[in-house]
């Protein structure tokens, strides 16, 4: 009888010669053609993990770091022979692709996709929610950038704008780092939806558009250790109420499978966590996003430009959070979508659920999205 060993990833009992020895693992041929990739440059087996390129043009690290580099402004890899420069640009610091370079223009309230600014903080901590919303269809026009800046913007710096080379002919826009208190009472999300809406923009109507929350990691626990078991609850609340949030998300499956992956059921919370963090599945575009240092990142939602759908989508979130950090394992296993449902109070949120009619069967007539 022949010996038998283990893939180390998916754990399939196999004869020797049926595993491939790669980076020191045992891994059956499945395993090796879904987790693994070859360098488009110097052919290196590399793990699909550490693609420093894209699904079409694969990298090494090295290849990347000698070869090539990303457009500061779409996030499009290029040939370093092949980058665009600024003549202010002295140590070519800011490349950009050839399409970029030549749309490039001065003194535009639209910033690069890879822009971050120092944070700007309100409220009171240590749970803060950045808001990011893709808006399309009224183009990437610097006035009606600065028209939505100036209404945002009135009394704090609350908001900027970016670049999104996702969207067909739009913008996306950024707060600043808020508490739940400060986006629902002092974002003035109602003005800037209105605004947006007469100035041509889509949001739920445009396929093209999420609603993404950023909540502090901070926000989960003092300690690393307790941050990790929160985010681990949030991830199998996701898995364990999927049909519910694909509901309350307004978006498709296929649109989530391309754009909000899940990540798939297990049976404890950590066992997802694990899962998450060894980077096989979907990257950043998962569900909930931890590839972020500083923040977890809720992809799941649909764009819109209906006030209350985001100030409904900022409360879920909260409650959530909330539910992760103060309930065990067994509690948060044990605890059905109604009883979660009951203890949402906030008017936007319970109205939401109603029209989404996910709050105790209590449908509610509901206005359009946008």
């Amino acid at each position: 009888m022949k010996e038998l060993h283990t893939c180390e990833l998916c754990g399939a009992s196999l004869p020797t010669g049926q595993l491939y020895h790669f980076d020191g693992q045992e891994l059956c041929a499945q395993c090796l053609d879904n987790h693994t990739l070859f360098c488009s440059y110097c052919g290196e087996r590399i793990w699909e993990s550490d693609n420093a390129g894209t699904t079409d043009t694969p990298l090494c690290q090295d290849c990347f770091d000698d070869h090539y580099v990303r457009c500061c402004r779409c996030g499009a890899l290029v040939r370093e022979t092949g980058a665009y420069y600024e003549e202010s640009d002295e140590f070519d610091e800011r490349p950009y692709c050839l399409d970029c370079f030549h749309t490039l223009s001065r003194d535009k309230p639209i910033h690069d996709y890879y822009y971050k600014p120092e944070p700007i903080f309100q409220g009171e901590g240590p749970r803060f929610f950045g808001v990011e919303l893709e808006l399309d269809q009224g183009g990437e026009d610097p006035d009606s950038a600065r028209a939505l800046l100036d209404i945002a913007n009135a009394g704090y710096p609350l908001m900027y704008i970016k670049h999104d080379g996702s969207l067909d002919d739009g913008l996306e826009l950024v707060t600043h780092p808020l508490s739940l208190d400060w986006q629902l009472h002092a974002m003035p999300w109602e003005d800037v939806c209105r605004k947006a809406l007469s100035l041509g923009y889509r949001s739920h109507r445009a396929s093209t558009c999420g609603l993404h929350i950023h909540v502090s990691r901070a926000a989960f626990g003092p300690t690393q250790q307790e941050q990790d078991q929160a985010i681990a609850r949030v991830l199998y609340f996701f898995e364990k109420h999927w049909e519910e949030l694909l509901k309350f998300s307004r978006r498709t499956q296929r649109q989530l499978e391309r754009w909000a992956a899940r990540y798939g059921y297990k049976e404890h919370p950590m066992d997802i966590l694990d899962f998450a963090k060894k980077g096989y599945h979907g990257g950043r575009y998962t569900c909930v996003n931890l590839q972020n240092l500083d923040t977890v990142e809720f992809r799941m939602f649909r764009g819109t430009l209906k006030t209350n759908t985001i100030l409904a989508t900022l409360e879920l979130i909260d409650h959530i959070c909330d539910a992760a950090v103060h309930l065990s394992d067994d509690e948060l296993k044990g605890m059905a979508w109604t009883t979660f449902v009951s203890g949402c109070q906030q008017p936007e949120l319970v109205q939401y659920l109603k029209e989404r009619r996910l709050y105790v069967n209590e449908p509610v007539e509901s206005e359009e999205e946008a």
